[in-house]
């Protein structure tokens, strides 16, 4: 029997029962999660800028995080998958991303937020692949989408409420600034350290993990050797689409730029925050219908789809700058199609690789996924970080939309 016809505890052998217990505590664990590193996350930009750093300094701190976390994808899922067991590390590693957070207070240069940074992604790599697998063996395989799709709407609407809360704490700290510029971030680092610890102590409450046999003999890169022919010229695709992917830091930073001349920085910061809330509203309400249809009428033309949008929408970053273009309405319309096209990445991505991966090495797919978009959000951090630093934000937002056209046309010819 293989692994997609077996059906585990907590799983379903039919797609109706697919809402399980897994299902559940897993969206309300990333849901506080996310609450807590988007809280961060919002107002990062502005506490950069406040303390001095140049914009290549984020682009440093989000690309080397995401290398780091990357690598850390790749031992996790092989690690677990010799084991046999998941539900440890990942408990682990939402513990660890939500302390390093909270250390943001506590920093004052960009080296040091680069530090805790480091640290938070490293913890979330290490859980990512592992949850992704247990979340794919929790469910039949016909309700594949619909289970990551809910997954990642319960993970973004933590990305939701953590900015609401950031740009009202910015505002009930306000009136700090007078003692010192940094104090109303650093007040809201260190809130971020409640919905972090709570994370990780819902999925070892909520989440079962079904025991099964180990295979200590498992060999990392005999099992990436023979994974499907398809499943490599799939991830091609996704790693040429990820060279221009970068961390969605950028748009907020982008958003402050443009409007800081008009509104000022704080409440260019407080904007650009609210904007990012929309992005991931929009993320939140589209994942689900996205995963939902994919289990009908196939996964890989909805992100291709996904894709194009993607390009889109950062080309569109580049012509705001181009145009000066203070235009709220237009603005937060970027950032909504910025939340679509990320929804469907996210879902896609990793449902297909579910897929085209049996269970016994599933945590392996999954982190050789993770690290293929790591080592992407790395490249194209770094990249366009330097080039909006050397040449201007439009040179490096026209990079990033070429380089993502790049990566759909790929993915629409790859067999």
């Amino acid at each position: 029997m293989t692994g997609e016809q077996k059906t585990n505890a907590v799983g379903s052998s039919s797609a109706q029962n697919w809402l399980n217990r897994n299902v559940i505590g897993m969206g309300i664990t990333s849901f506080l999660s996310d609450a807590s590193h988007e809280m961060a996350t919002a107002v990062l930009p502005g506490f950069l800028t406040v303390i001095g750093a140049p914009p290549s300094a984020l682009g440093f701190i989000e690309g080397t995080a995401d290398a780091l976390s990357s690598f850390v994808k790749l031992w996790s899922g092989w690690i677990s998958d010799r084991l046999g067991r998941r539900k440890t590390f990942a408990t682990a590693g939402y513990f660890l991303t939500g302390i390093a957070m909270a250390a943001f207070a506590f920093a004052s240069t960009w080296v040091l937020v680069l530090i805790a940074r480091i640290v938070g992604w490293v913890g979330r790599g290490f859980r990512g692949p592992i949850r992704d697998a247990m979340l794919a063996d929790s469910v039949d395989v016909s309700a594949r989408g619909k289970a990551f799709g809910i997954h990642r709407a319960g993970d973004t609407l933590g990305a939701i409420i953590g900015p609401l809360l950031g740009v009202w704490l910015f505002s009930v700290w306000r009136e700090t600034v007078s003692i010192a510029p940094s104090r109303p971030f650093r007040n809201i680092f260190l809130m971020t350290l409640l919905p972090g610890i709570l994370s990780a102590i819902v999925f070892y409450v909520t989440v079962i993990e079904t025991p099964r046999a180990g295979n200590p003999r498992l060999q990392f890169w005999g099992t990436v050797q023979n994974f499907p022919r398809r499943f490599k010229a799939f991830l091609i695709g996704v790693g040429v689409f990820g060279l221009g992917d970068f961390a969605p830091t950028f748009l907020i930073l982008a958003a402050t730029t443009i409007l800081q001349p008009k509104y000022g920085i704080m409440k260019a910061a407080q904007l650009a925050g609210l904007m990012y809330v929309v992005r991931n509203v929009t993320y939140a309400g589209a994942a689900y219908p996205i995963g939902a249809l994919s289990d009908h009428v196939g996964r890989k033309a909805i992100l291709i789809g996904g894709y194009a949008l993607g390009t889109i929408t950062i080309a569109g970053f580049a012509a705001a700058f181009i145009f000066n273009c203070t235009n709220l309405v237009c603005l937060f319309t970027l950032f909504g199609s910025a939340g679509i096209f990320i929804a469907s990445e996210d879902t896609l991505e990793s449902a297909m690789t579910a897929d085209f991966i049996s269970t016994e090495t599933r945590g392996i797919g999954m982190g050789v996924l993770g690290t293929v978009n790591g080592l992407g959000d790395f490249g194209s951090s770094i990249i366009v970080g330097l080039l909006w630093a050397t040449i201007s934000p439009v040179a490096a937002f026209a990079f990033a939309a070429s380089v993502m056209a790049l990566g759909t046309g790929f993915l629409m010819y790859a067999q």
